[in-house]
């Protein structure tokens, strides 16, 4: 598989100083020395220490995010992943001079080293008088690479580094000398720990489509934020709450020879602020989850959180990964070694950079106060107010509604690819949710052909509450209004007949018609429904194999219609007559009949 080479710019030649330019846009605290790729602070208040650091793009908000007020002066860009020059690197320096002195934090990476000290040691040659004033920490919170494998080279620098920006931007904006802020660097730096993962690697703007690295089902420990290859790979994809154990372990432990970098006690002293890392692909919506079992998964360990920190912080371009840092707080002060107070206010502290991302500044709630208290209040049913009606056969009923529901589920990858064309891409894994918890209702009793009303109440609900969405309000609605049809029209009796189905159908298709304007040829779910229920009437229910046969033929028209309502509608139209694939609301309809008949 190729991982397609498409992405929002103008060039890949001019992308950075392009992106620059609209960081500079953005933050009217910023200039940008376009020349030497040097984005800095305008208004620097030059009688405090100045932070400067920068690195390849690709690594954004890294590092340009985090130039402005309480955190850097300025940071000096390269290529994609490519250090910028000593050259620029000096730019960025004299932009940043200062009264006190300049702290130059880089990531633990050849170039940028090479790059960033040889500028540092030009101008202390030229400043002979000012060579105490420029220092340099180096950044390597790597915990995937070994000892022995890094033993030249080191651990590489990853988003702990960003922790390292903050803390020591936040105490220069105190006021802090210039050996206060590098010391404090320093120790930070000596104290985090970073390890990531990702589903695939990312794609350089400008190079050639990459083959896939890794299979559908694997997913890669430790991966550099340059494509560097990782520590290992795993297959299947593990769950969160399985695969952050894992994760933790490589942060915490003390007995690997090889990954003992972090002196974690691991006897329930141990404090820590965790930092929870996007590097790029990860949405807002699985992230989250990341940072509720990377907490579990702490405290697992007797590890006390007290803070965290998530977001999108230092990125490998678009790569579908996130990464964890602990910084390991001090148990006591002593020589060189800061107070944890002072280090969690000093990452407290607001920070007006668009790089940096909103954070509690306390310690996270205990998981059992998360959840709300109250109570979800079930629907009252009143037995009394309910007709009990059975099915003519009630074991032939479960048997069938199981069939029904086993079907969608078998449909829910075509349906699914139809949706991904012709609609939102969600309604198979809609229809999947509403049929496995329909199945769970039989296995508990709720549904049941000994009394069909309170299994198609149930139905109804499992529809709103499981499904939701378009799909789940129109089943919830047709089923609700099924059961208002089987007792209207029941007269008395305590046995479904098909005339009595056929009758409820009929009214339950009529309410439904009150909430939506679709009616056949709609290209919609509504096709199929319509054509069976009508057909189904007319022969007084009498004729399901043809109704369903003749609704599977609507659903399959489907294919041909001009869309007039549901997702489809907004799709061009042009594509869905060449790709001509039915409505995938109509097509789980169609599998829901079928499945009901034992087809």
């Amino acid at each position: 598989m190729s991982l397609p080479p498409k992405h929002f710019l103008n060039n890949s030649d001019t992308l950075v100083v392009d992106s620059l330019r609209g960081l500079a846009t953005l933050n009217n605290q910023l200039a940008l020395d376009e020349e030497n790729k040097v984005v800095y602070v305008t208004s620097q208040d030059r009688s405090k220490v100045a932070l400067i650091c920068g690195g390849g793009s690709g690594h954004e908000p890294a590092h340009a995010g985090y130039v402005g007020d309480g955190i850097l002066a300025a940071a000096v860009c390269g290529s994609v992943f490519a250090s910028p020059n000593a050259s620029q690197v000096r730019r960025g320096i004299d932009l940043v001079e200062n009264e006190k002195g300049t702290v130059i934090i880089v990531k633990n990476y050849t170039g940028d080293i090479l790059n960033f000290g040889l500028a540092k040691e030009q101008y202390a040659a030229q400043h002979p008088d000012k060579a105490d004033r420029v220092r340099f920490v180096i950044v390597g919170d790597d915990v995937a690479v070994g000892k022995t494998q890094g033993k030249i080279v080191g651990r590489r620098g990853l988003a702990g580094t960003v922790l390292v920006y903050k803390i020591a931007g936040a105490l220069a904006k105190r006021g802090a000398s210039l050996d206060e802020v590098y010391s404090t660097a320093q120790w930070v730096a000596s104290n985090i720990g970073t390890i990531g993962v990702g589903l695939e690697h990312c794609h350089v703007p400008g190079t050639a489509a990459n083959e896939s690295h890794l299979g559908p089902s694997e997913i890669e420990i430790g991966m550099g934020i340059h494509n560097e290859p990782g520590h290992r790979r795993i297959s299947p994809v593990p769950p969160l709450k399985d695969l952050l154990p894992q994760l933790v372990e490589f942060l915490t432990v003390t007995t690997d020879p090889e990954r003992s970098f972090l002196p974690f006690k691991n006897d329930g002293s141990d404090r820590v602020v965790l930092l929870v890392n996007n590097l790029g692909g990860v949405s807002e919506l699985e992230l989250p989850v990341v940072v509720s079992e990377a907490r579990r998964a702490l405290e697992a360990k007797g590890v006390k959180i007290e803070r965290i920190v998530s977001g999108t912080f230092m990125t490998s371009l678009n790569m579908p990964g996130f990464s964890i840092t602990t910084l390991l707080l001090p148990a006591q002060a002593g020589p060189s070694i800061p107070e944890s107070s002072l280090i969690l206010s000093l990452l407290d502290e607001p920070a007006n950079t668009p790089g940096w991302k909103w954070s509690a500044g306390a310690v996270p709630p205990a998981e059992d106060k998360i959840a709300s208290g109250a109570k979800r209040q079930e629907s009252a049913v009143a037995t009394a107010d309910l007709v009990s009606v059975r099915a003519e056969d009630a074991q032939a009923f479960n048997a069938a509604v199981e069939r029904a529901c086993n079907a969608l589920i078998v449909a829910e990858p075509e349906i699914t690819r139809m949706d991904n064309i012709a609609g939102d891409g969600d309604c198979g894994l809609t229809l999947k949710a509403g049929a496995s918890a329909v199945l769970k209702g039989i296995q508990d009793g709720r549904i049941s052909g000994q009394d069909v009303v309170r299994s198609v109440i149930a139905v109804a609900q499992v529809a709103e509450e499981e499904m939701g969405g378009t799909s789940g309000a129109l089943y919830s609605i047709f089923f609700s209004a099924l059961a208002q049809g089987l007792q209207a029209h029941h007269a008395g009796a305590e046995t479904l007949s098909p005339a009595l189905w056929a009758a409820a159908l009929s009214s339950a298709l009529e309410k439904l018609y009150t909430y939506t304007r679709a009616r056949p040829p709609s290209r919609t779910l509504v096709d199929p429904l319509t054509t069976f229920v009508e057909a189904f009437a007319a022969a007084k229910g009498t004729n399901f194999a043809e109704a369903a046969k003749a609704a599977g033929e609507a659903a399959l028209k489907t294919r041909d219609l001009e869309a007039k309502a549901g997702r489809s509608a907004y799709v061009e139209g042009d594509r869905l007559k060449q790709e001509r694939v039915p409505d995938p609301g109509a097509w789980g309809v169609k599998a829901i009949l079928e499945g009901l008949l034992g087809q």
